[in-house]
């Protein structure tokens, strides 16, 4: 079994291409993981090797770099980000991938969870089963960010992103910023905090991961910002109603699709408030908590995600 590491660009209706990554053999059963910011598809990786082994499930195992990021399109216009381009971004990508079939699990991390959960919502019918890596449902996440003063705090940062400078302020010495936000000291952005600055660099940001994520950064960062600047999913401001002015429908928030959703309890950005409410919007839910993990779960046990989300598959695995 071939586990390396493919890579092309694919074209979708609508003029987008999505840079893409994958392992294993075409018309085997799809896994398809969705990164998120400030990220690319190359940090699913190792789950790509993993789950395309025979013994792991043979899986066809698929991560676009989303619309706005590496070498995908990344559109000017700022309502070019809204939920339902994105959407459909992947569900077009799910054509290609599978024709008529589902997809055996959508699995998506952050934004790209954001955008997992809205597909789930709409197209249920095009997966069999959806993994969430700490990537808040819309509704605790509506709820939190209009009435706890906590999650407001915690989602400040928000705010900065939607800035018309962020992109540059981000950019500058070499990404010094927002590689200070991987080390999971500070959220804030706006500056390198003295607290960031010393932290100890993880163990997994290795030189080798920095210069991953710098070559994707270095294709621009407006893109992956735009998903900020389209969303009214932040704190309100004197300026900015955000959150506040914001209804979802019930009917939007219902997901009929067997979830799990790994939640790392140590993300500084995302609390575990999060995580409440859920069994009312979601009919079959595995919640698995993992300690000692901050957003960069993925990174920081790669191990543990990959069993939990194998034994979640595990009746799909033959």
């Amino acid at each position: 079994m071939n586990t390396d590491i493919q890579t092309w660009q694919q074209n979708l209706p609508l003029g987008i291409t999505l840079s893409c990554r994958a392992s294993g053999e075409t018309g085997r059963p799809v896994l398809l993981f969705l990164h998120g910011f400030p990220e690319g598809a190359w940090v699913w990786d190792p789950l790509l090797k993993h789950f395309s082994q025979p013994e792991n499930g043979g899986y066809r195992c698929v991560a676009p770099n989303l619309r706005g990021y590496e070498r995908s399109s990344a559109p000017e216009d700022v309502k070019a980000y809204r939920a339902k381009y994105l959407v459909q971004d992947i569900l077009a990508l799910i054509d290609a991938e599978c024709g008529h079939a589902p997809l055996a699990a959508l699995v998506a991390h952050d934004w790209g969870g954001a955008v997992a959960w809205n597909l789930a919502n709409q197209q249920p019918a095009r997966l069999r089963q959806l993994v969430i890596i700490n990537s808040p449902h819309p509704g605790p996440l509506l709820q939190a960010l209009q009435h706890d003063p906590a999650q407001q705090a915690a989602s400040a940062y928000m705010n900065f992103l939607v800035q018309p400078e962020a992109a540059a302020l981000l950019s500058a010495n070499d990404f010094e910023r927002l590689l200070g936000f991987l080390t999971g000291q500070d959220t804030s952005l706006t500056s390198l905090t003295a607290a960031a600055a010393s932290a100890p660099t993880p163990d997994w940001l290795t030189a080798d991961v920095q210069g991953k994520y710098r070559e994707v950064w270095r294709h621009g960062l407006q893109g992956g910002l735009n998903y900020y600047r389209a969303s009214p999913l932040r704190p309100a401001t004197p300026g900015d109603p955000g959150a506040s002015a914001i209804q979802i429908p019930e009917e939007a928030l219902r997901i009929d699709v067997p979830t799990l959703l790994l939640w790392a309890l140590e993300d500084v950005a995302l609390l575990p408030c999060l995580t409440e409410g859920l069994d009312a919007h979601i009919a079959q839910l595995k919640r698995v908590t993992i300690e000692k993990a901050t957003h960069w779960v993925v990174h920081e046990q790669p191990n543990r995600v990959m069993a939990e989300i194998r034994a979640f598959l595990y009746p799909s695995l033959n």
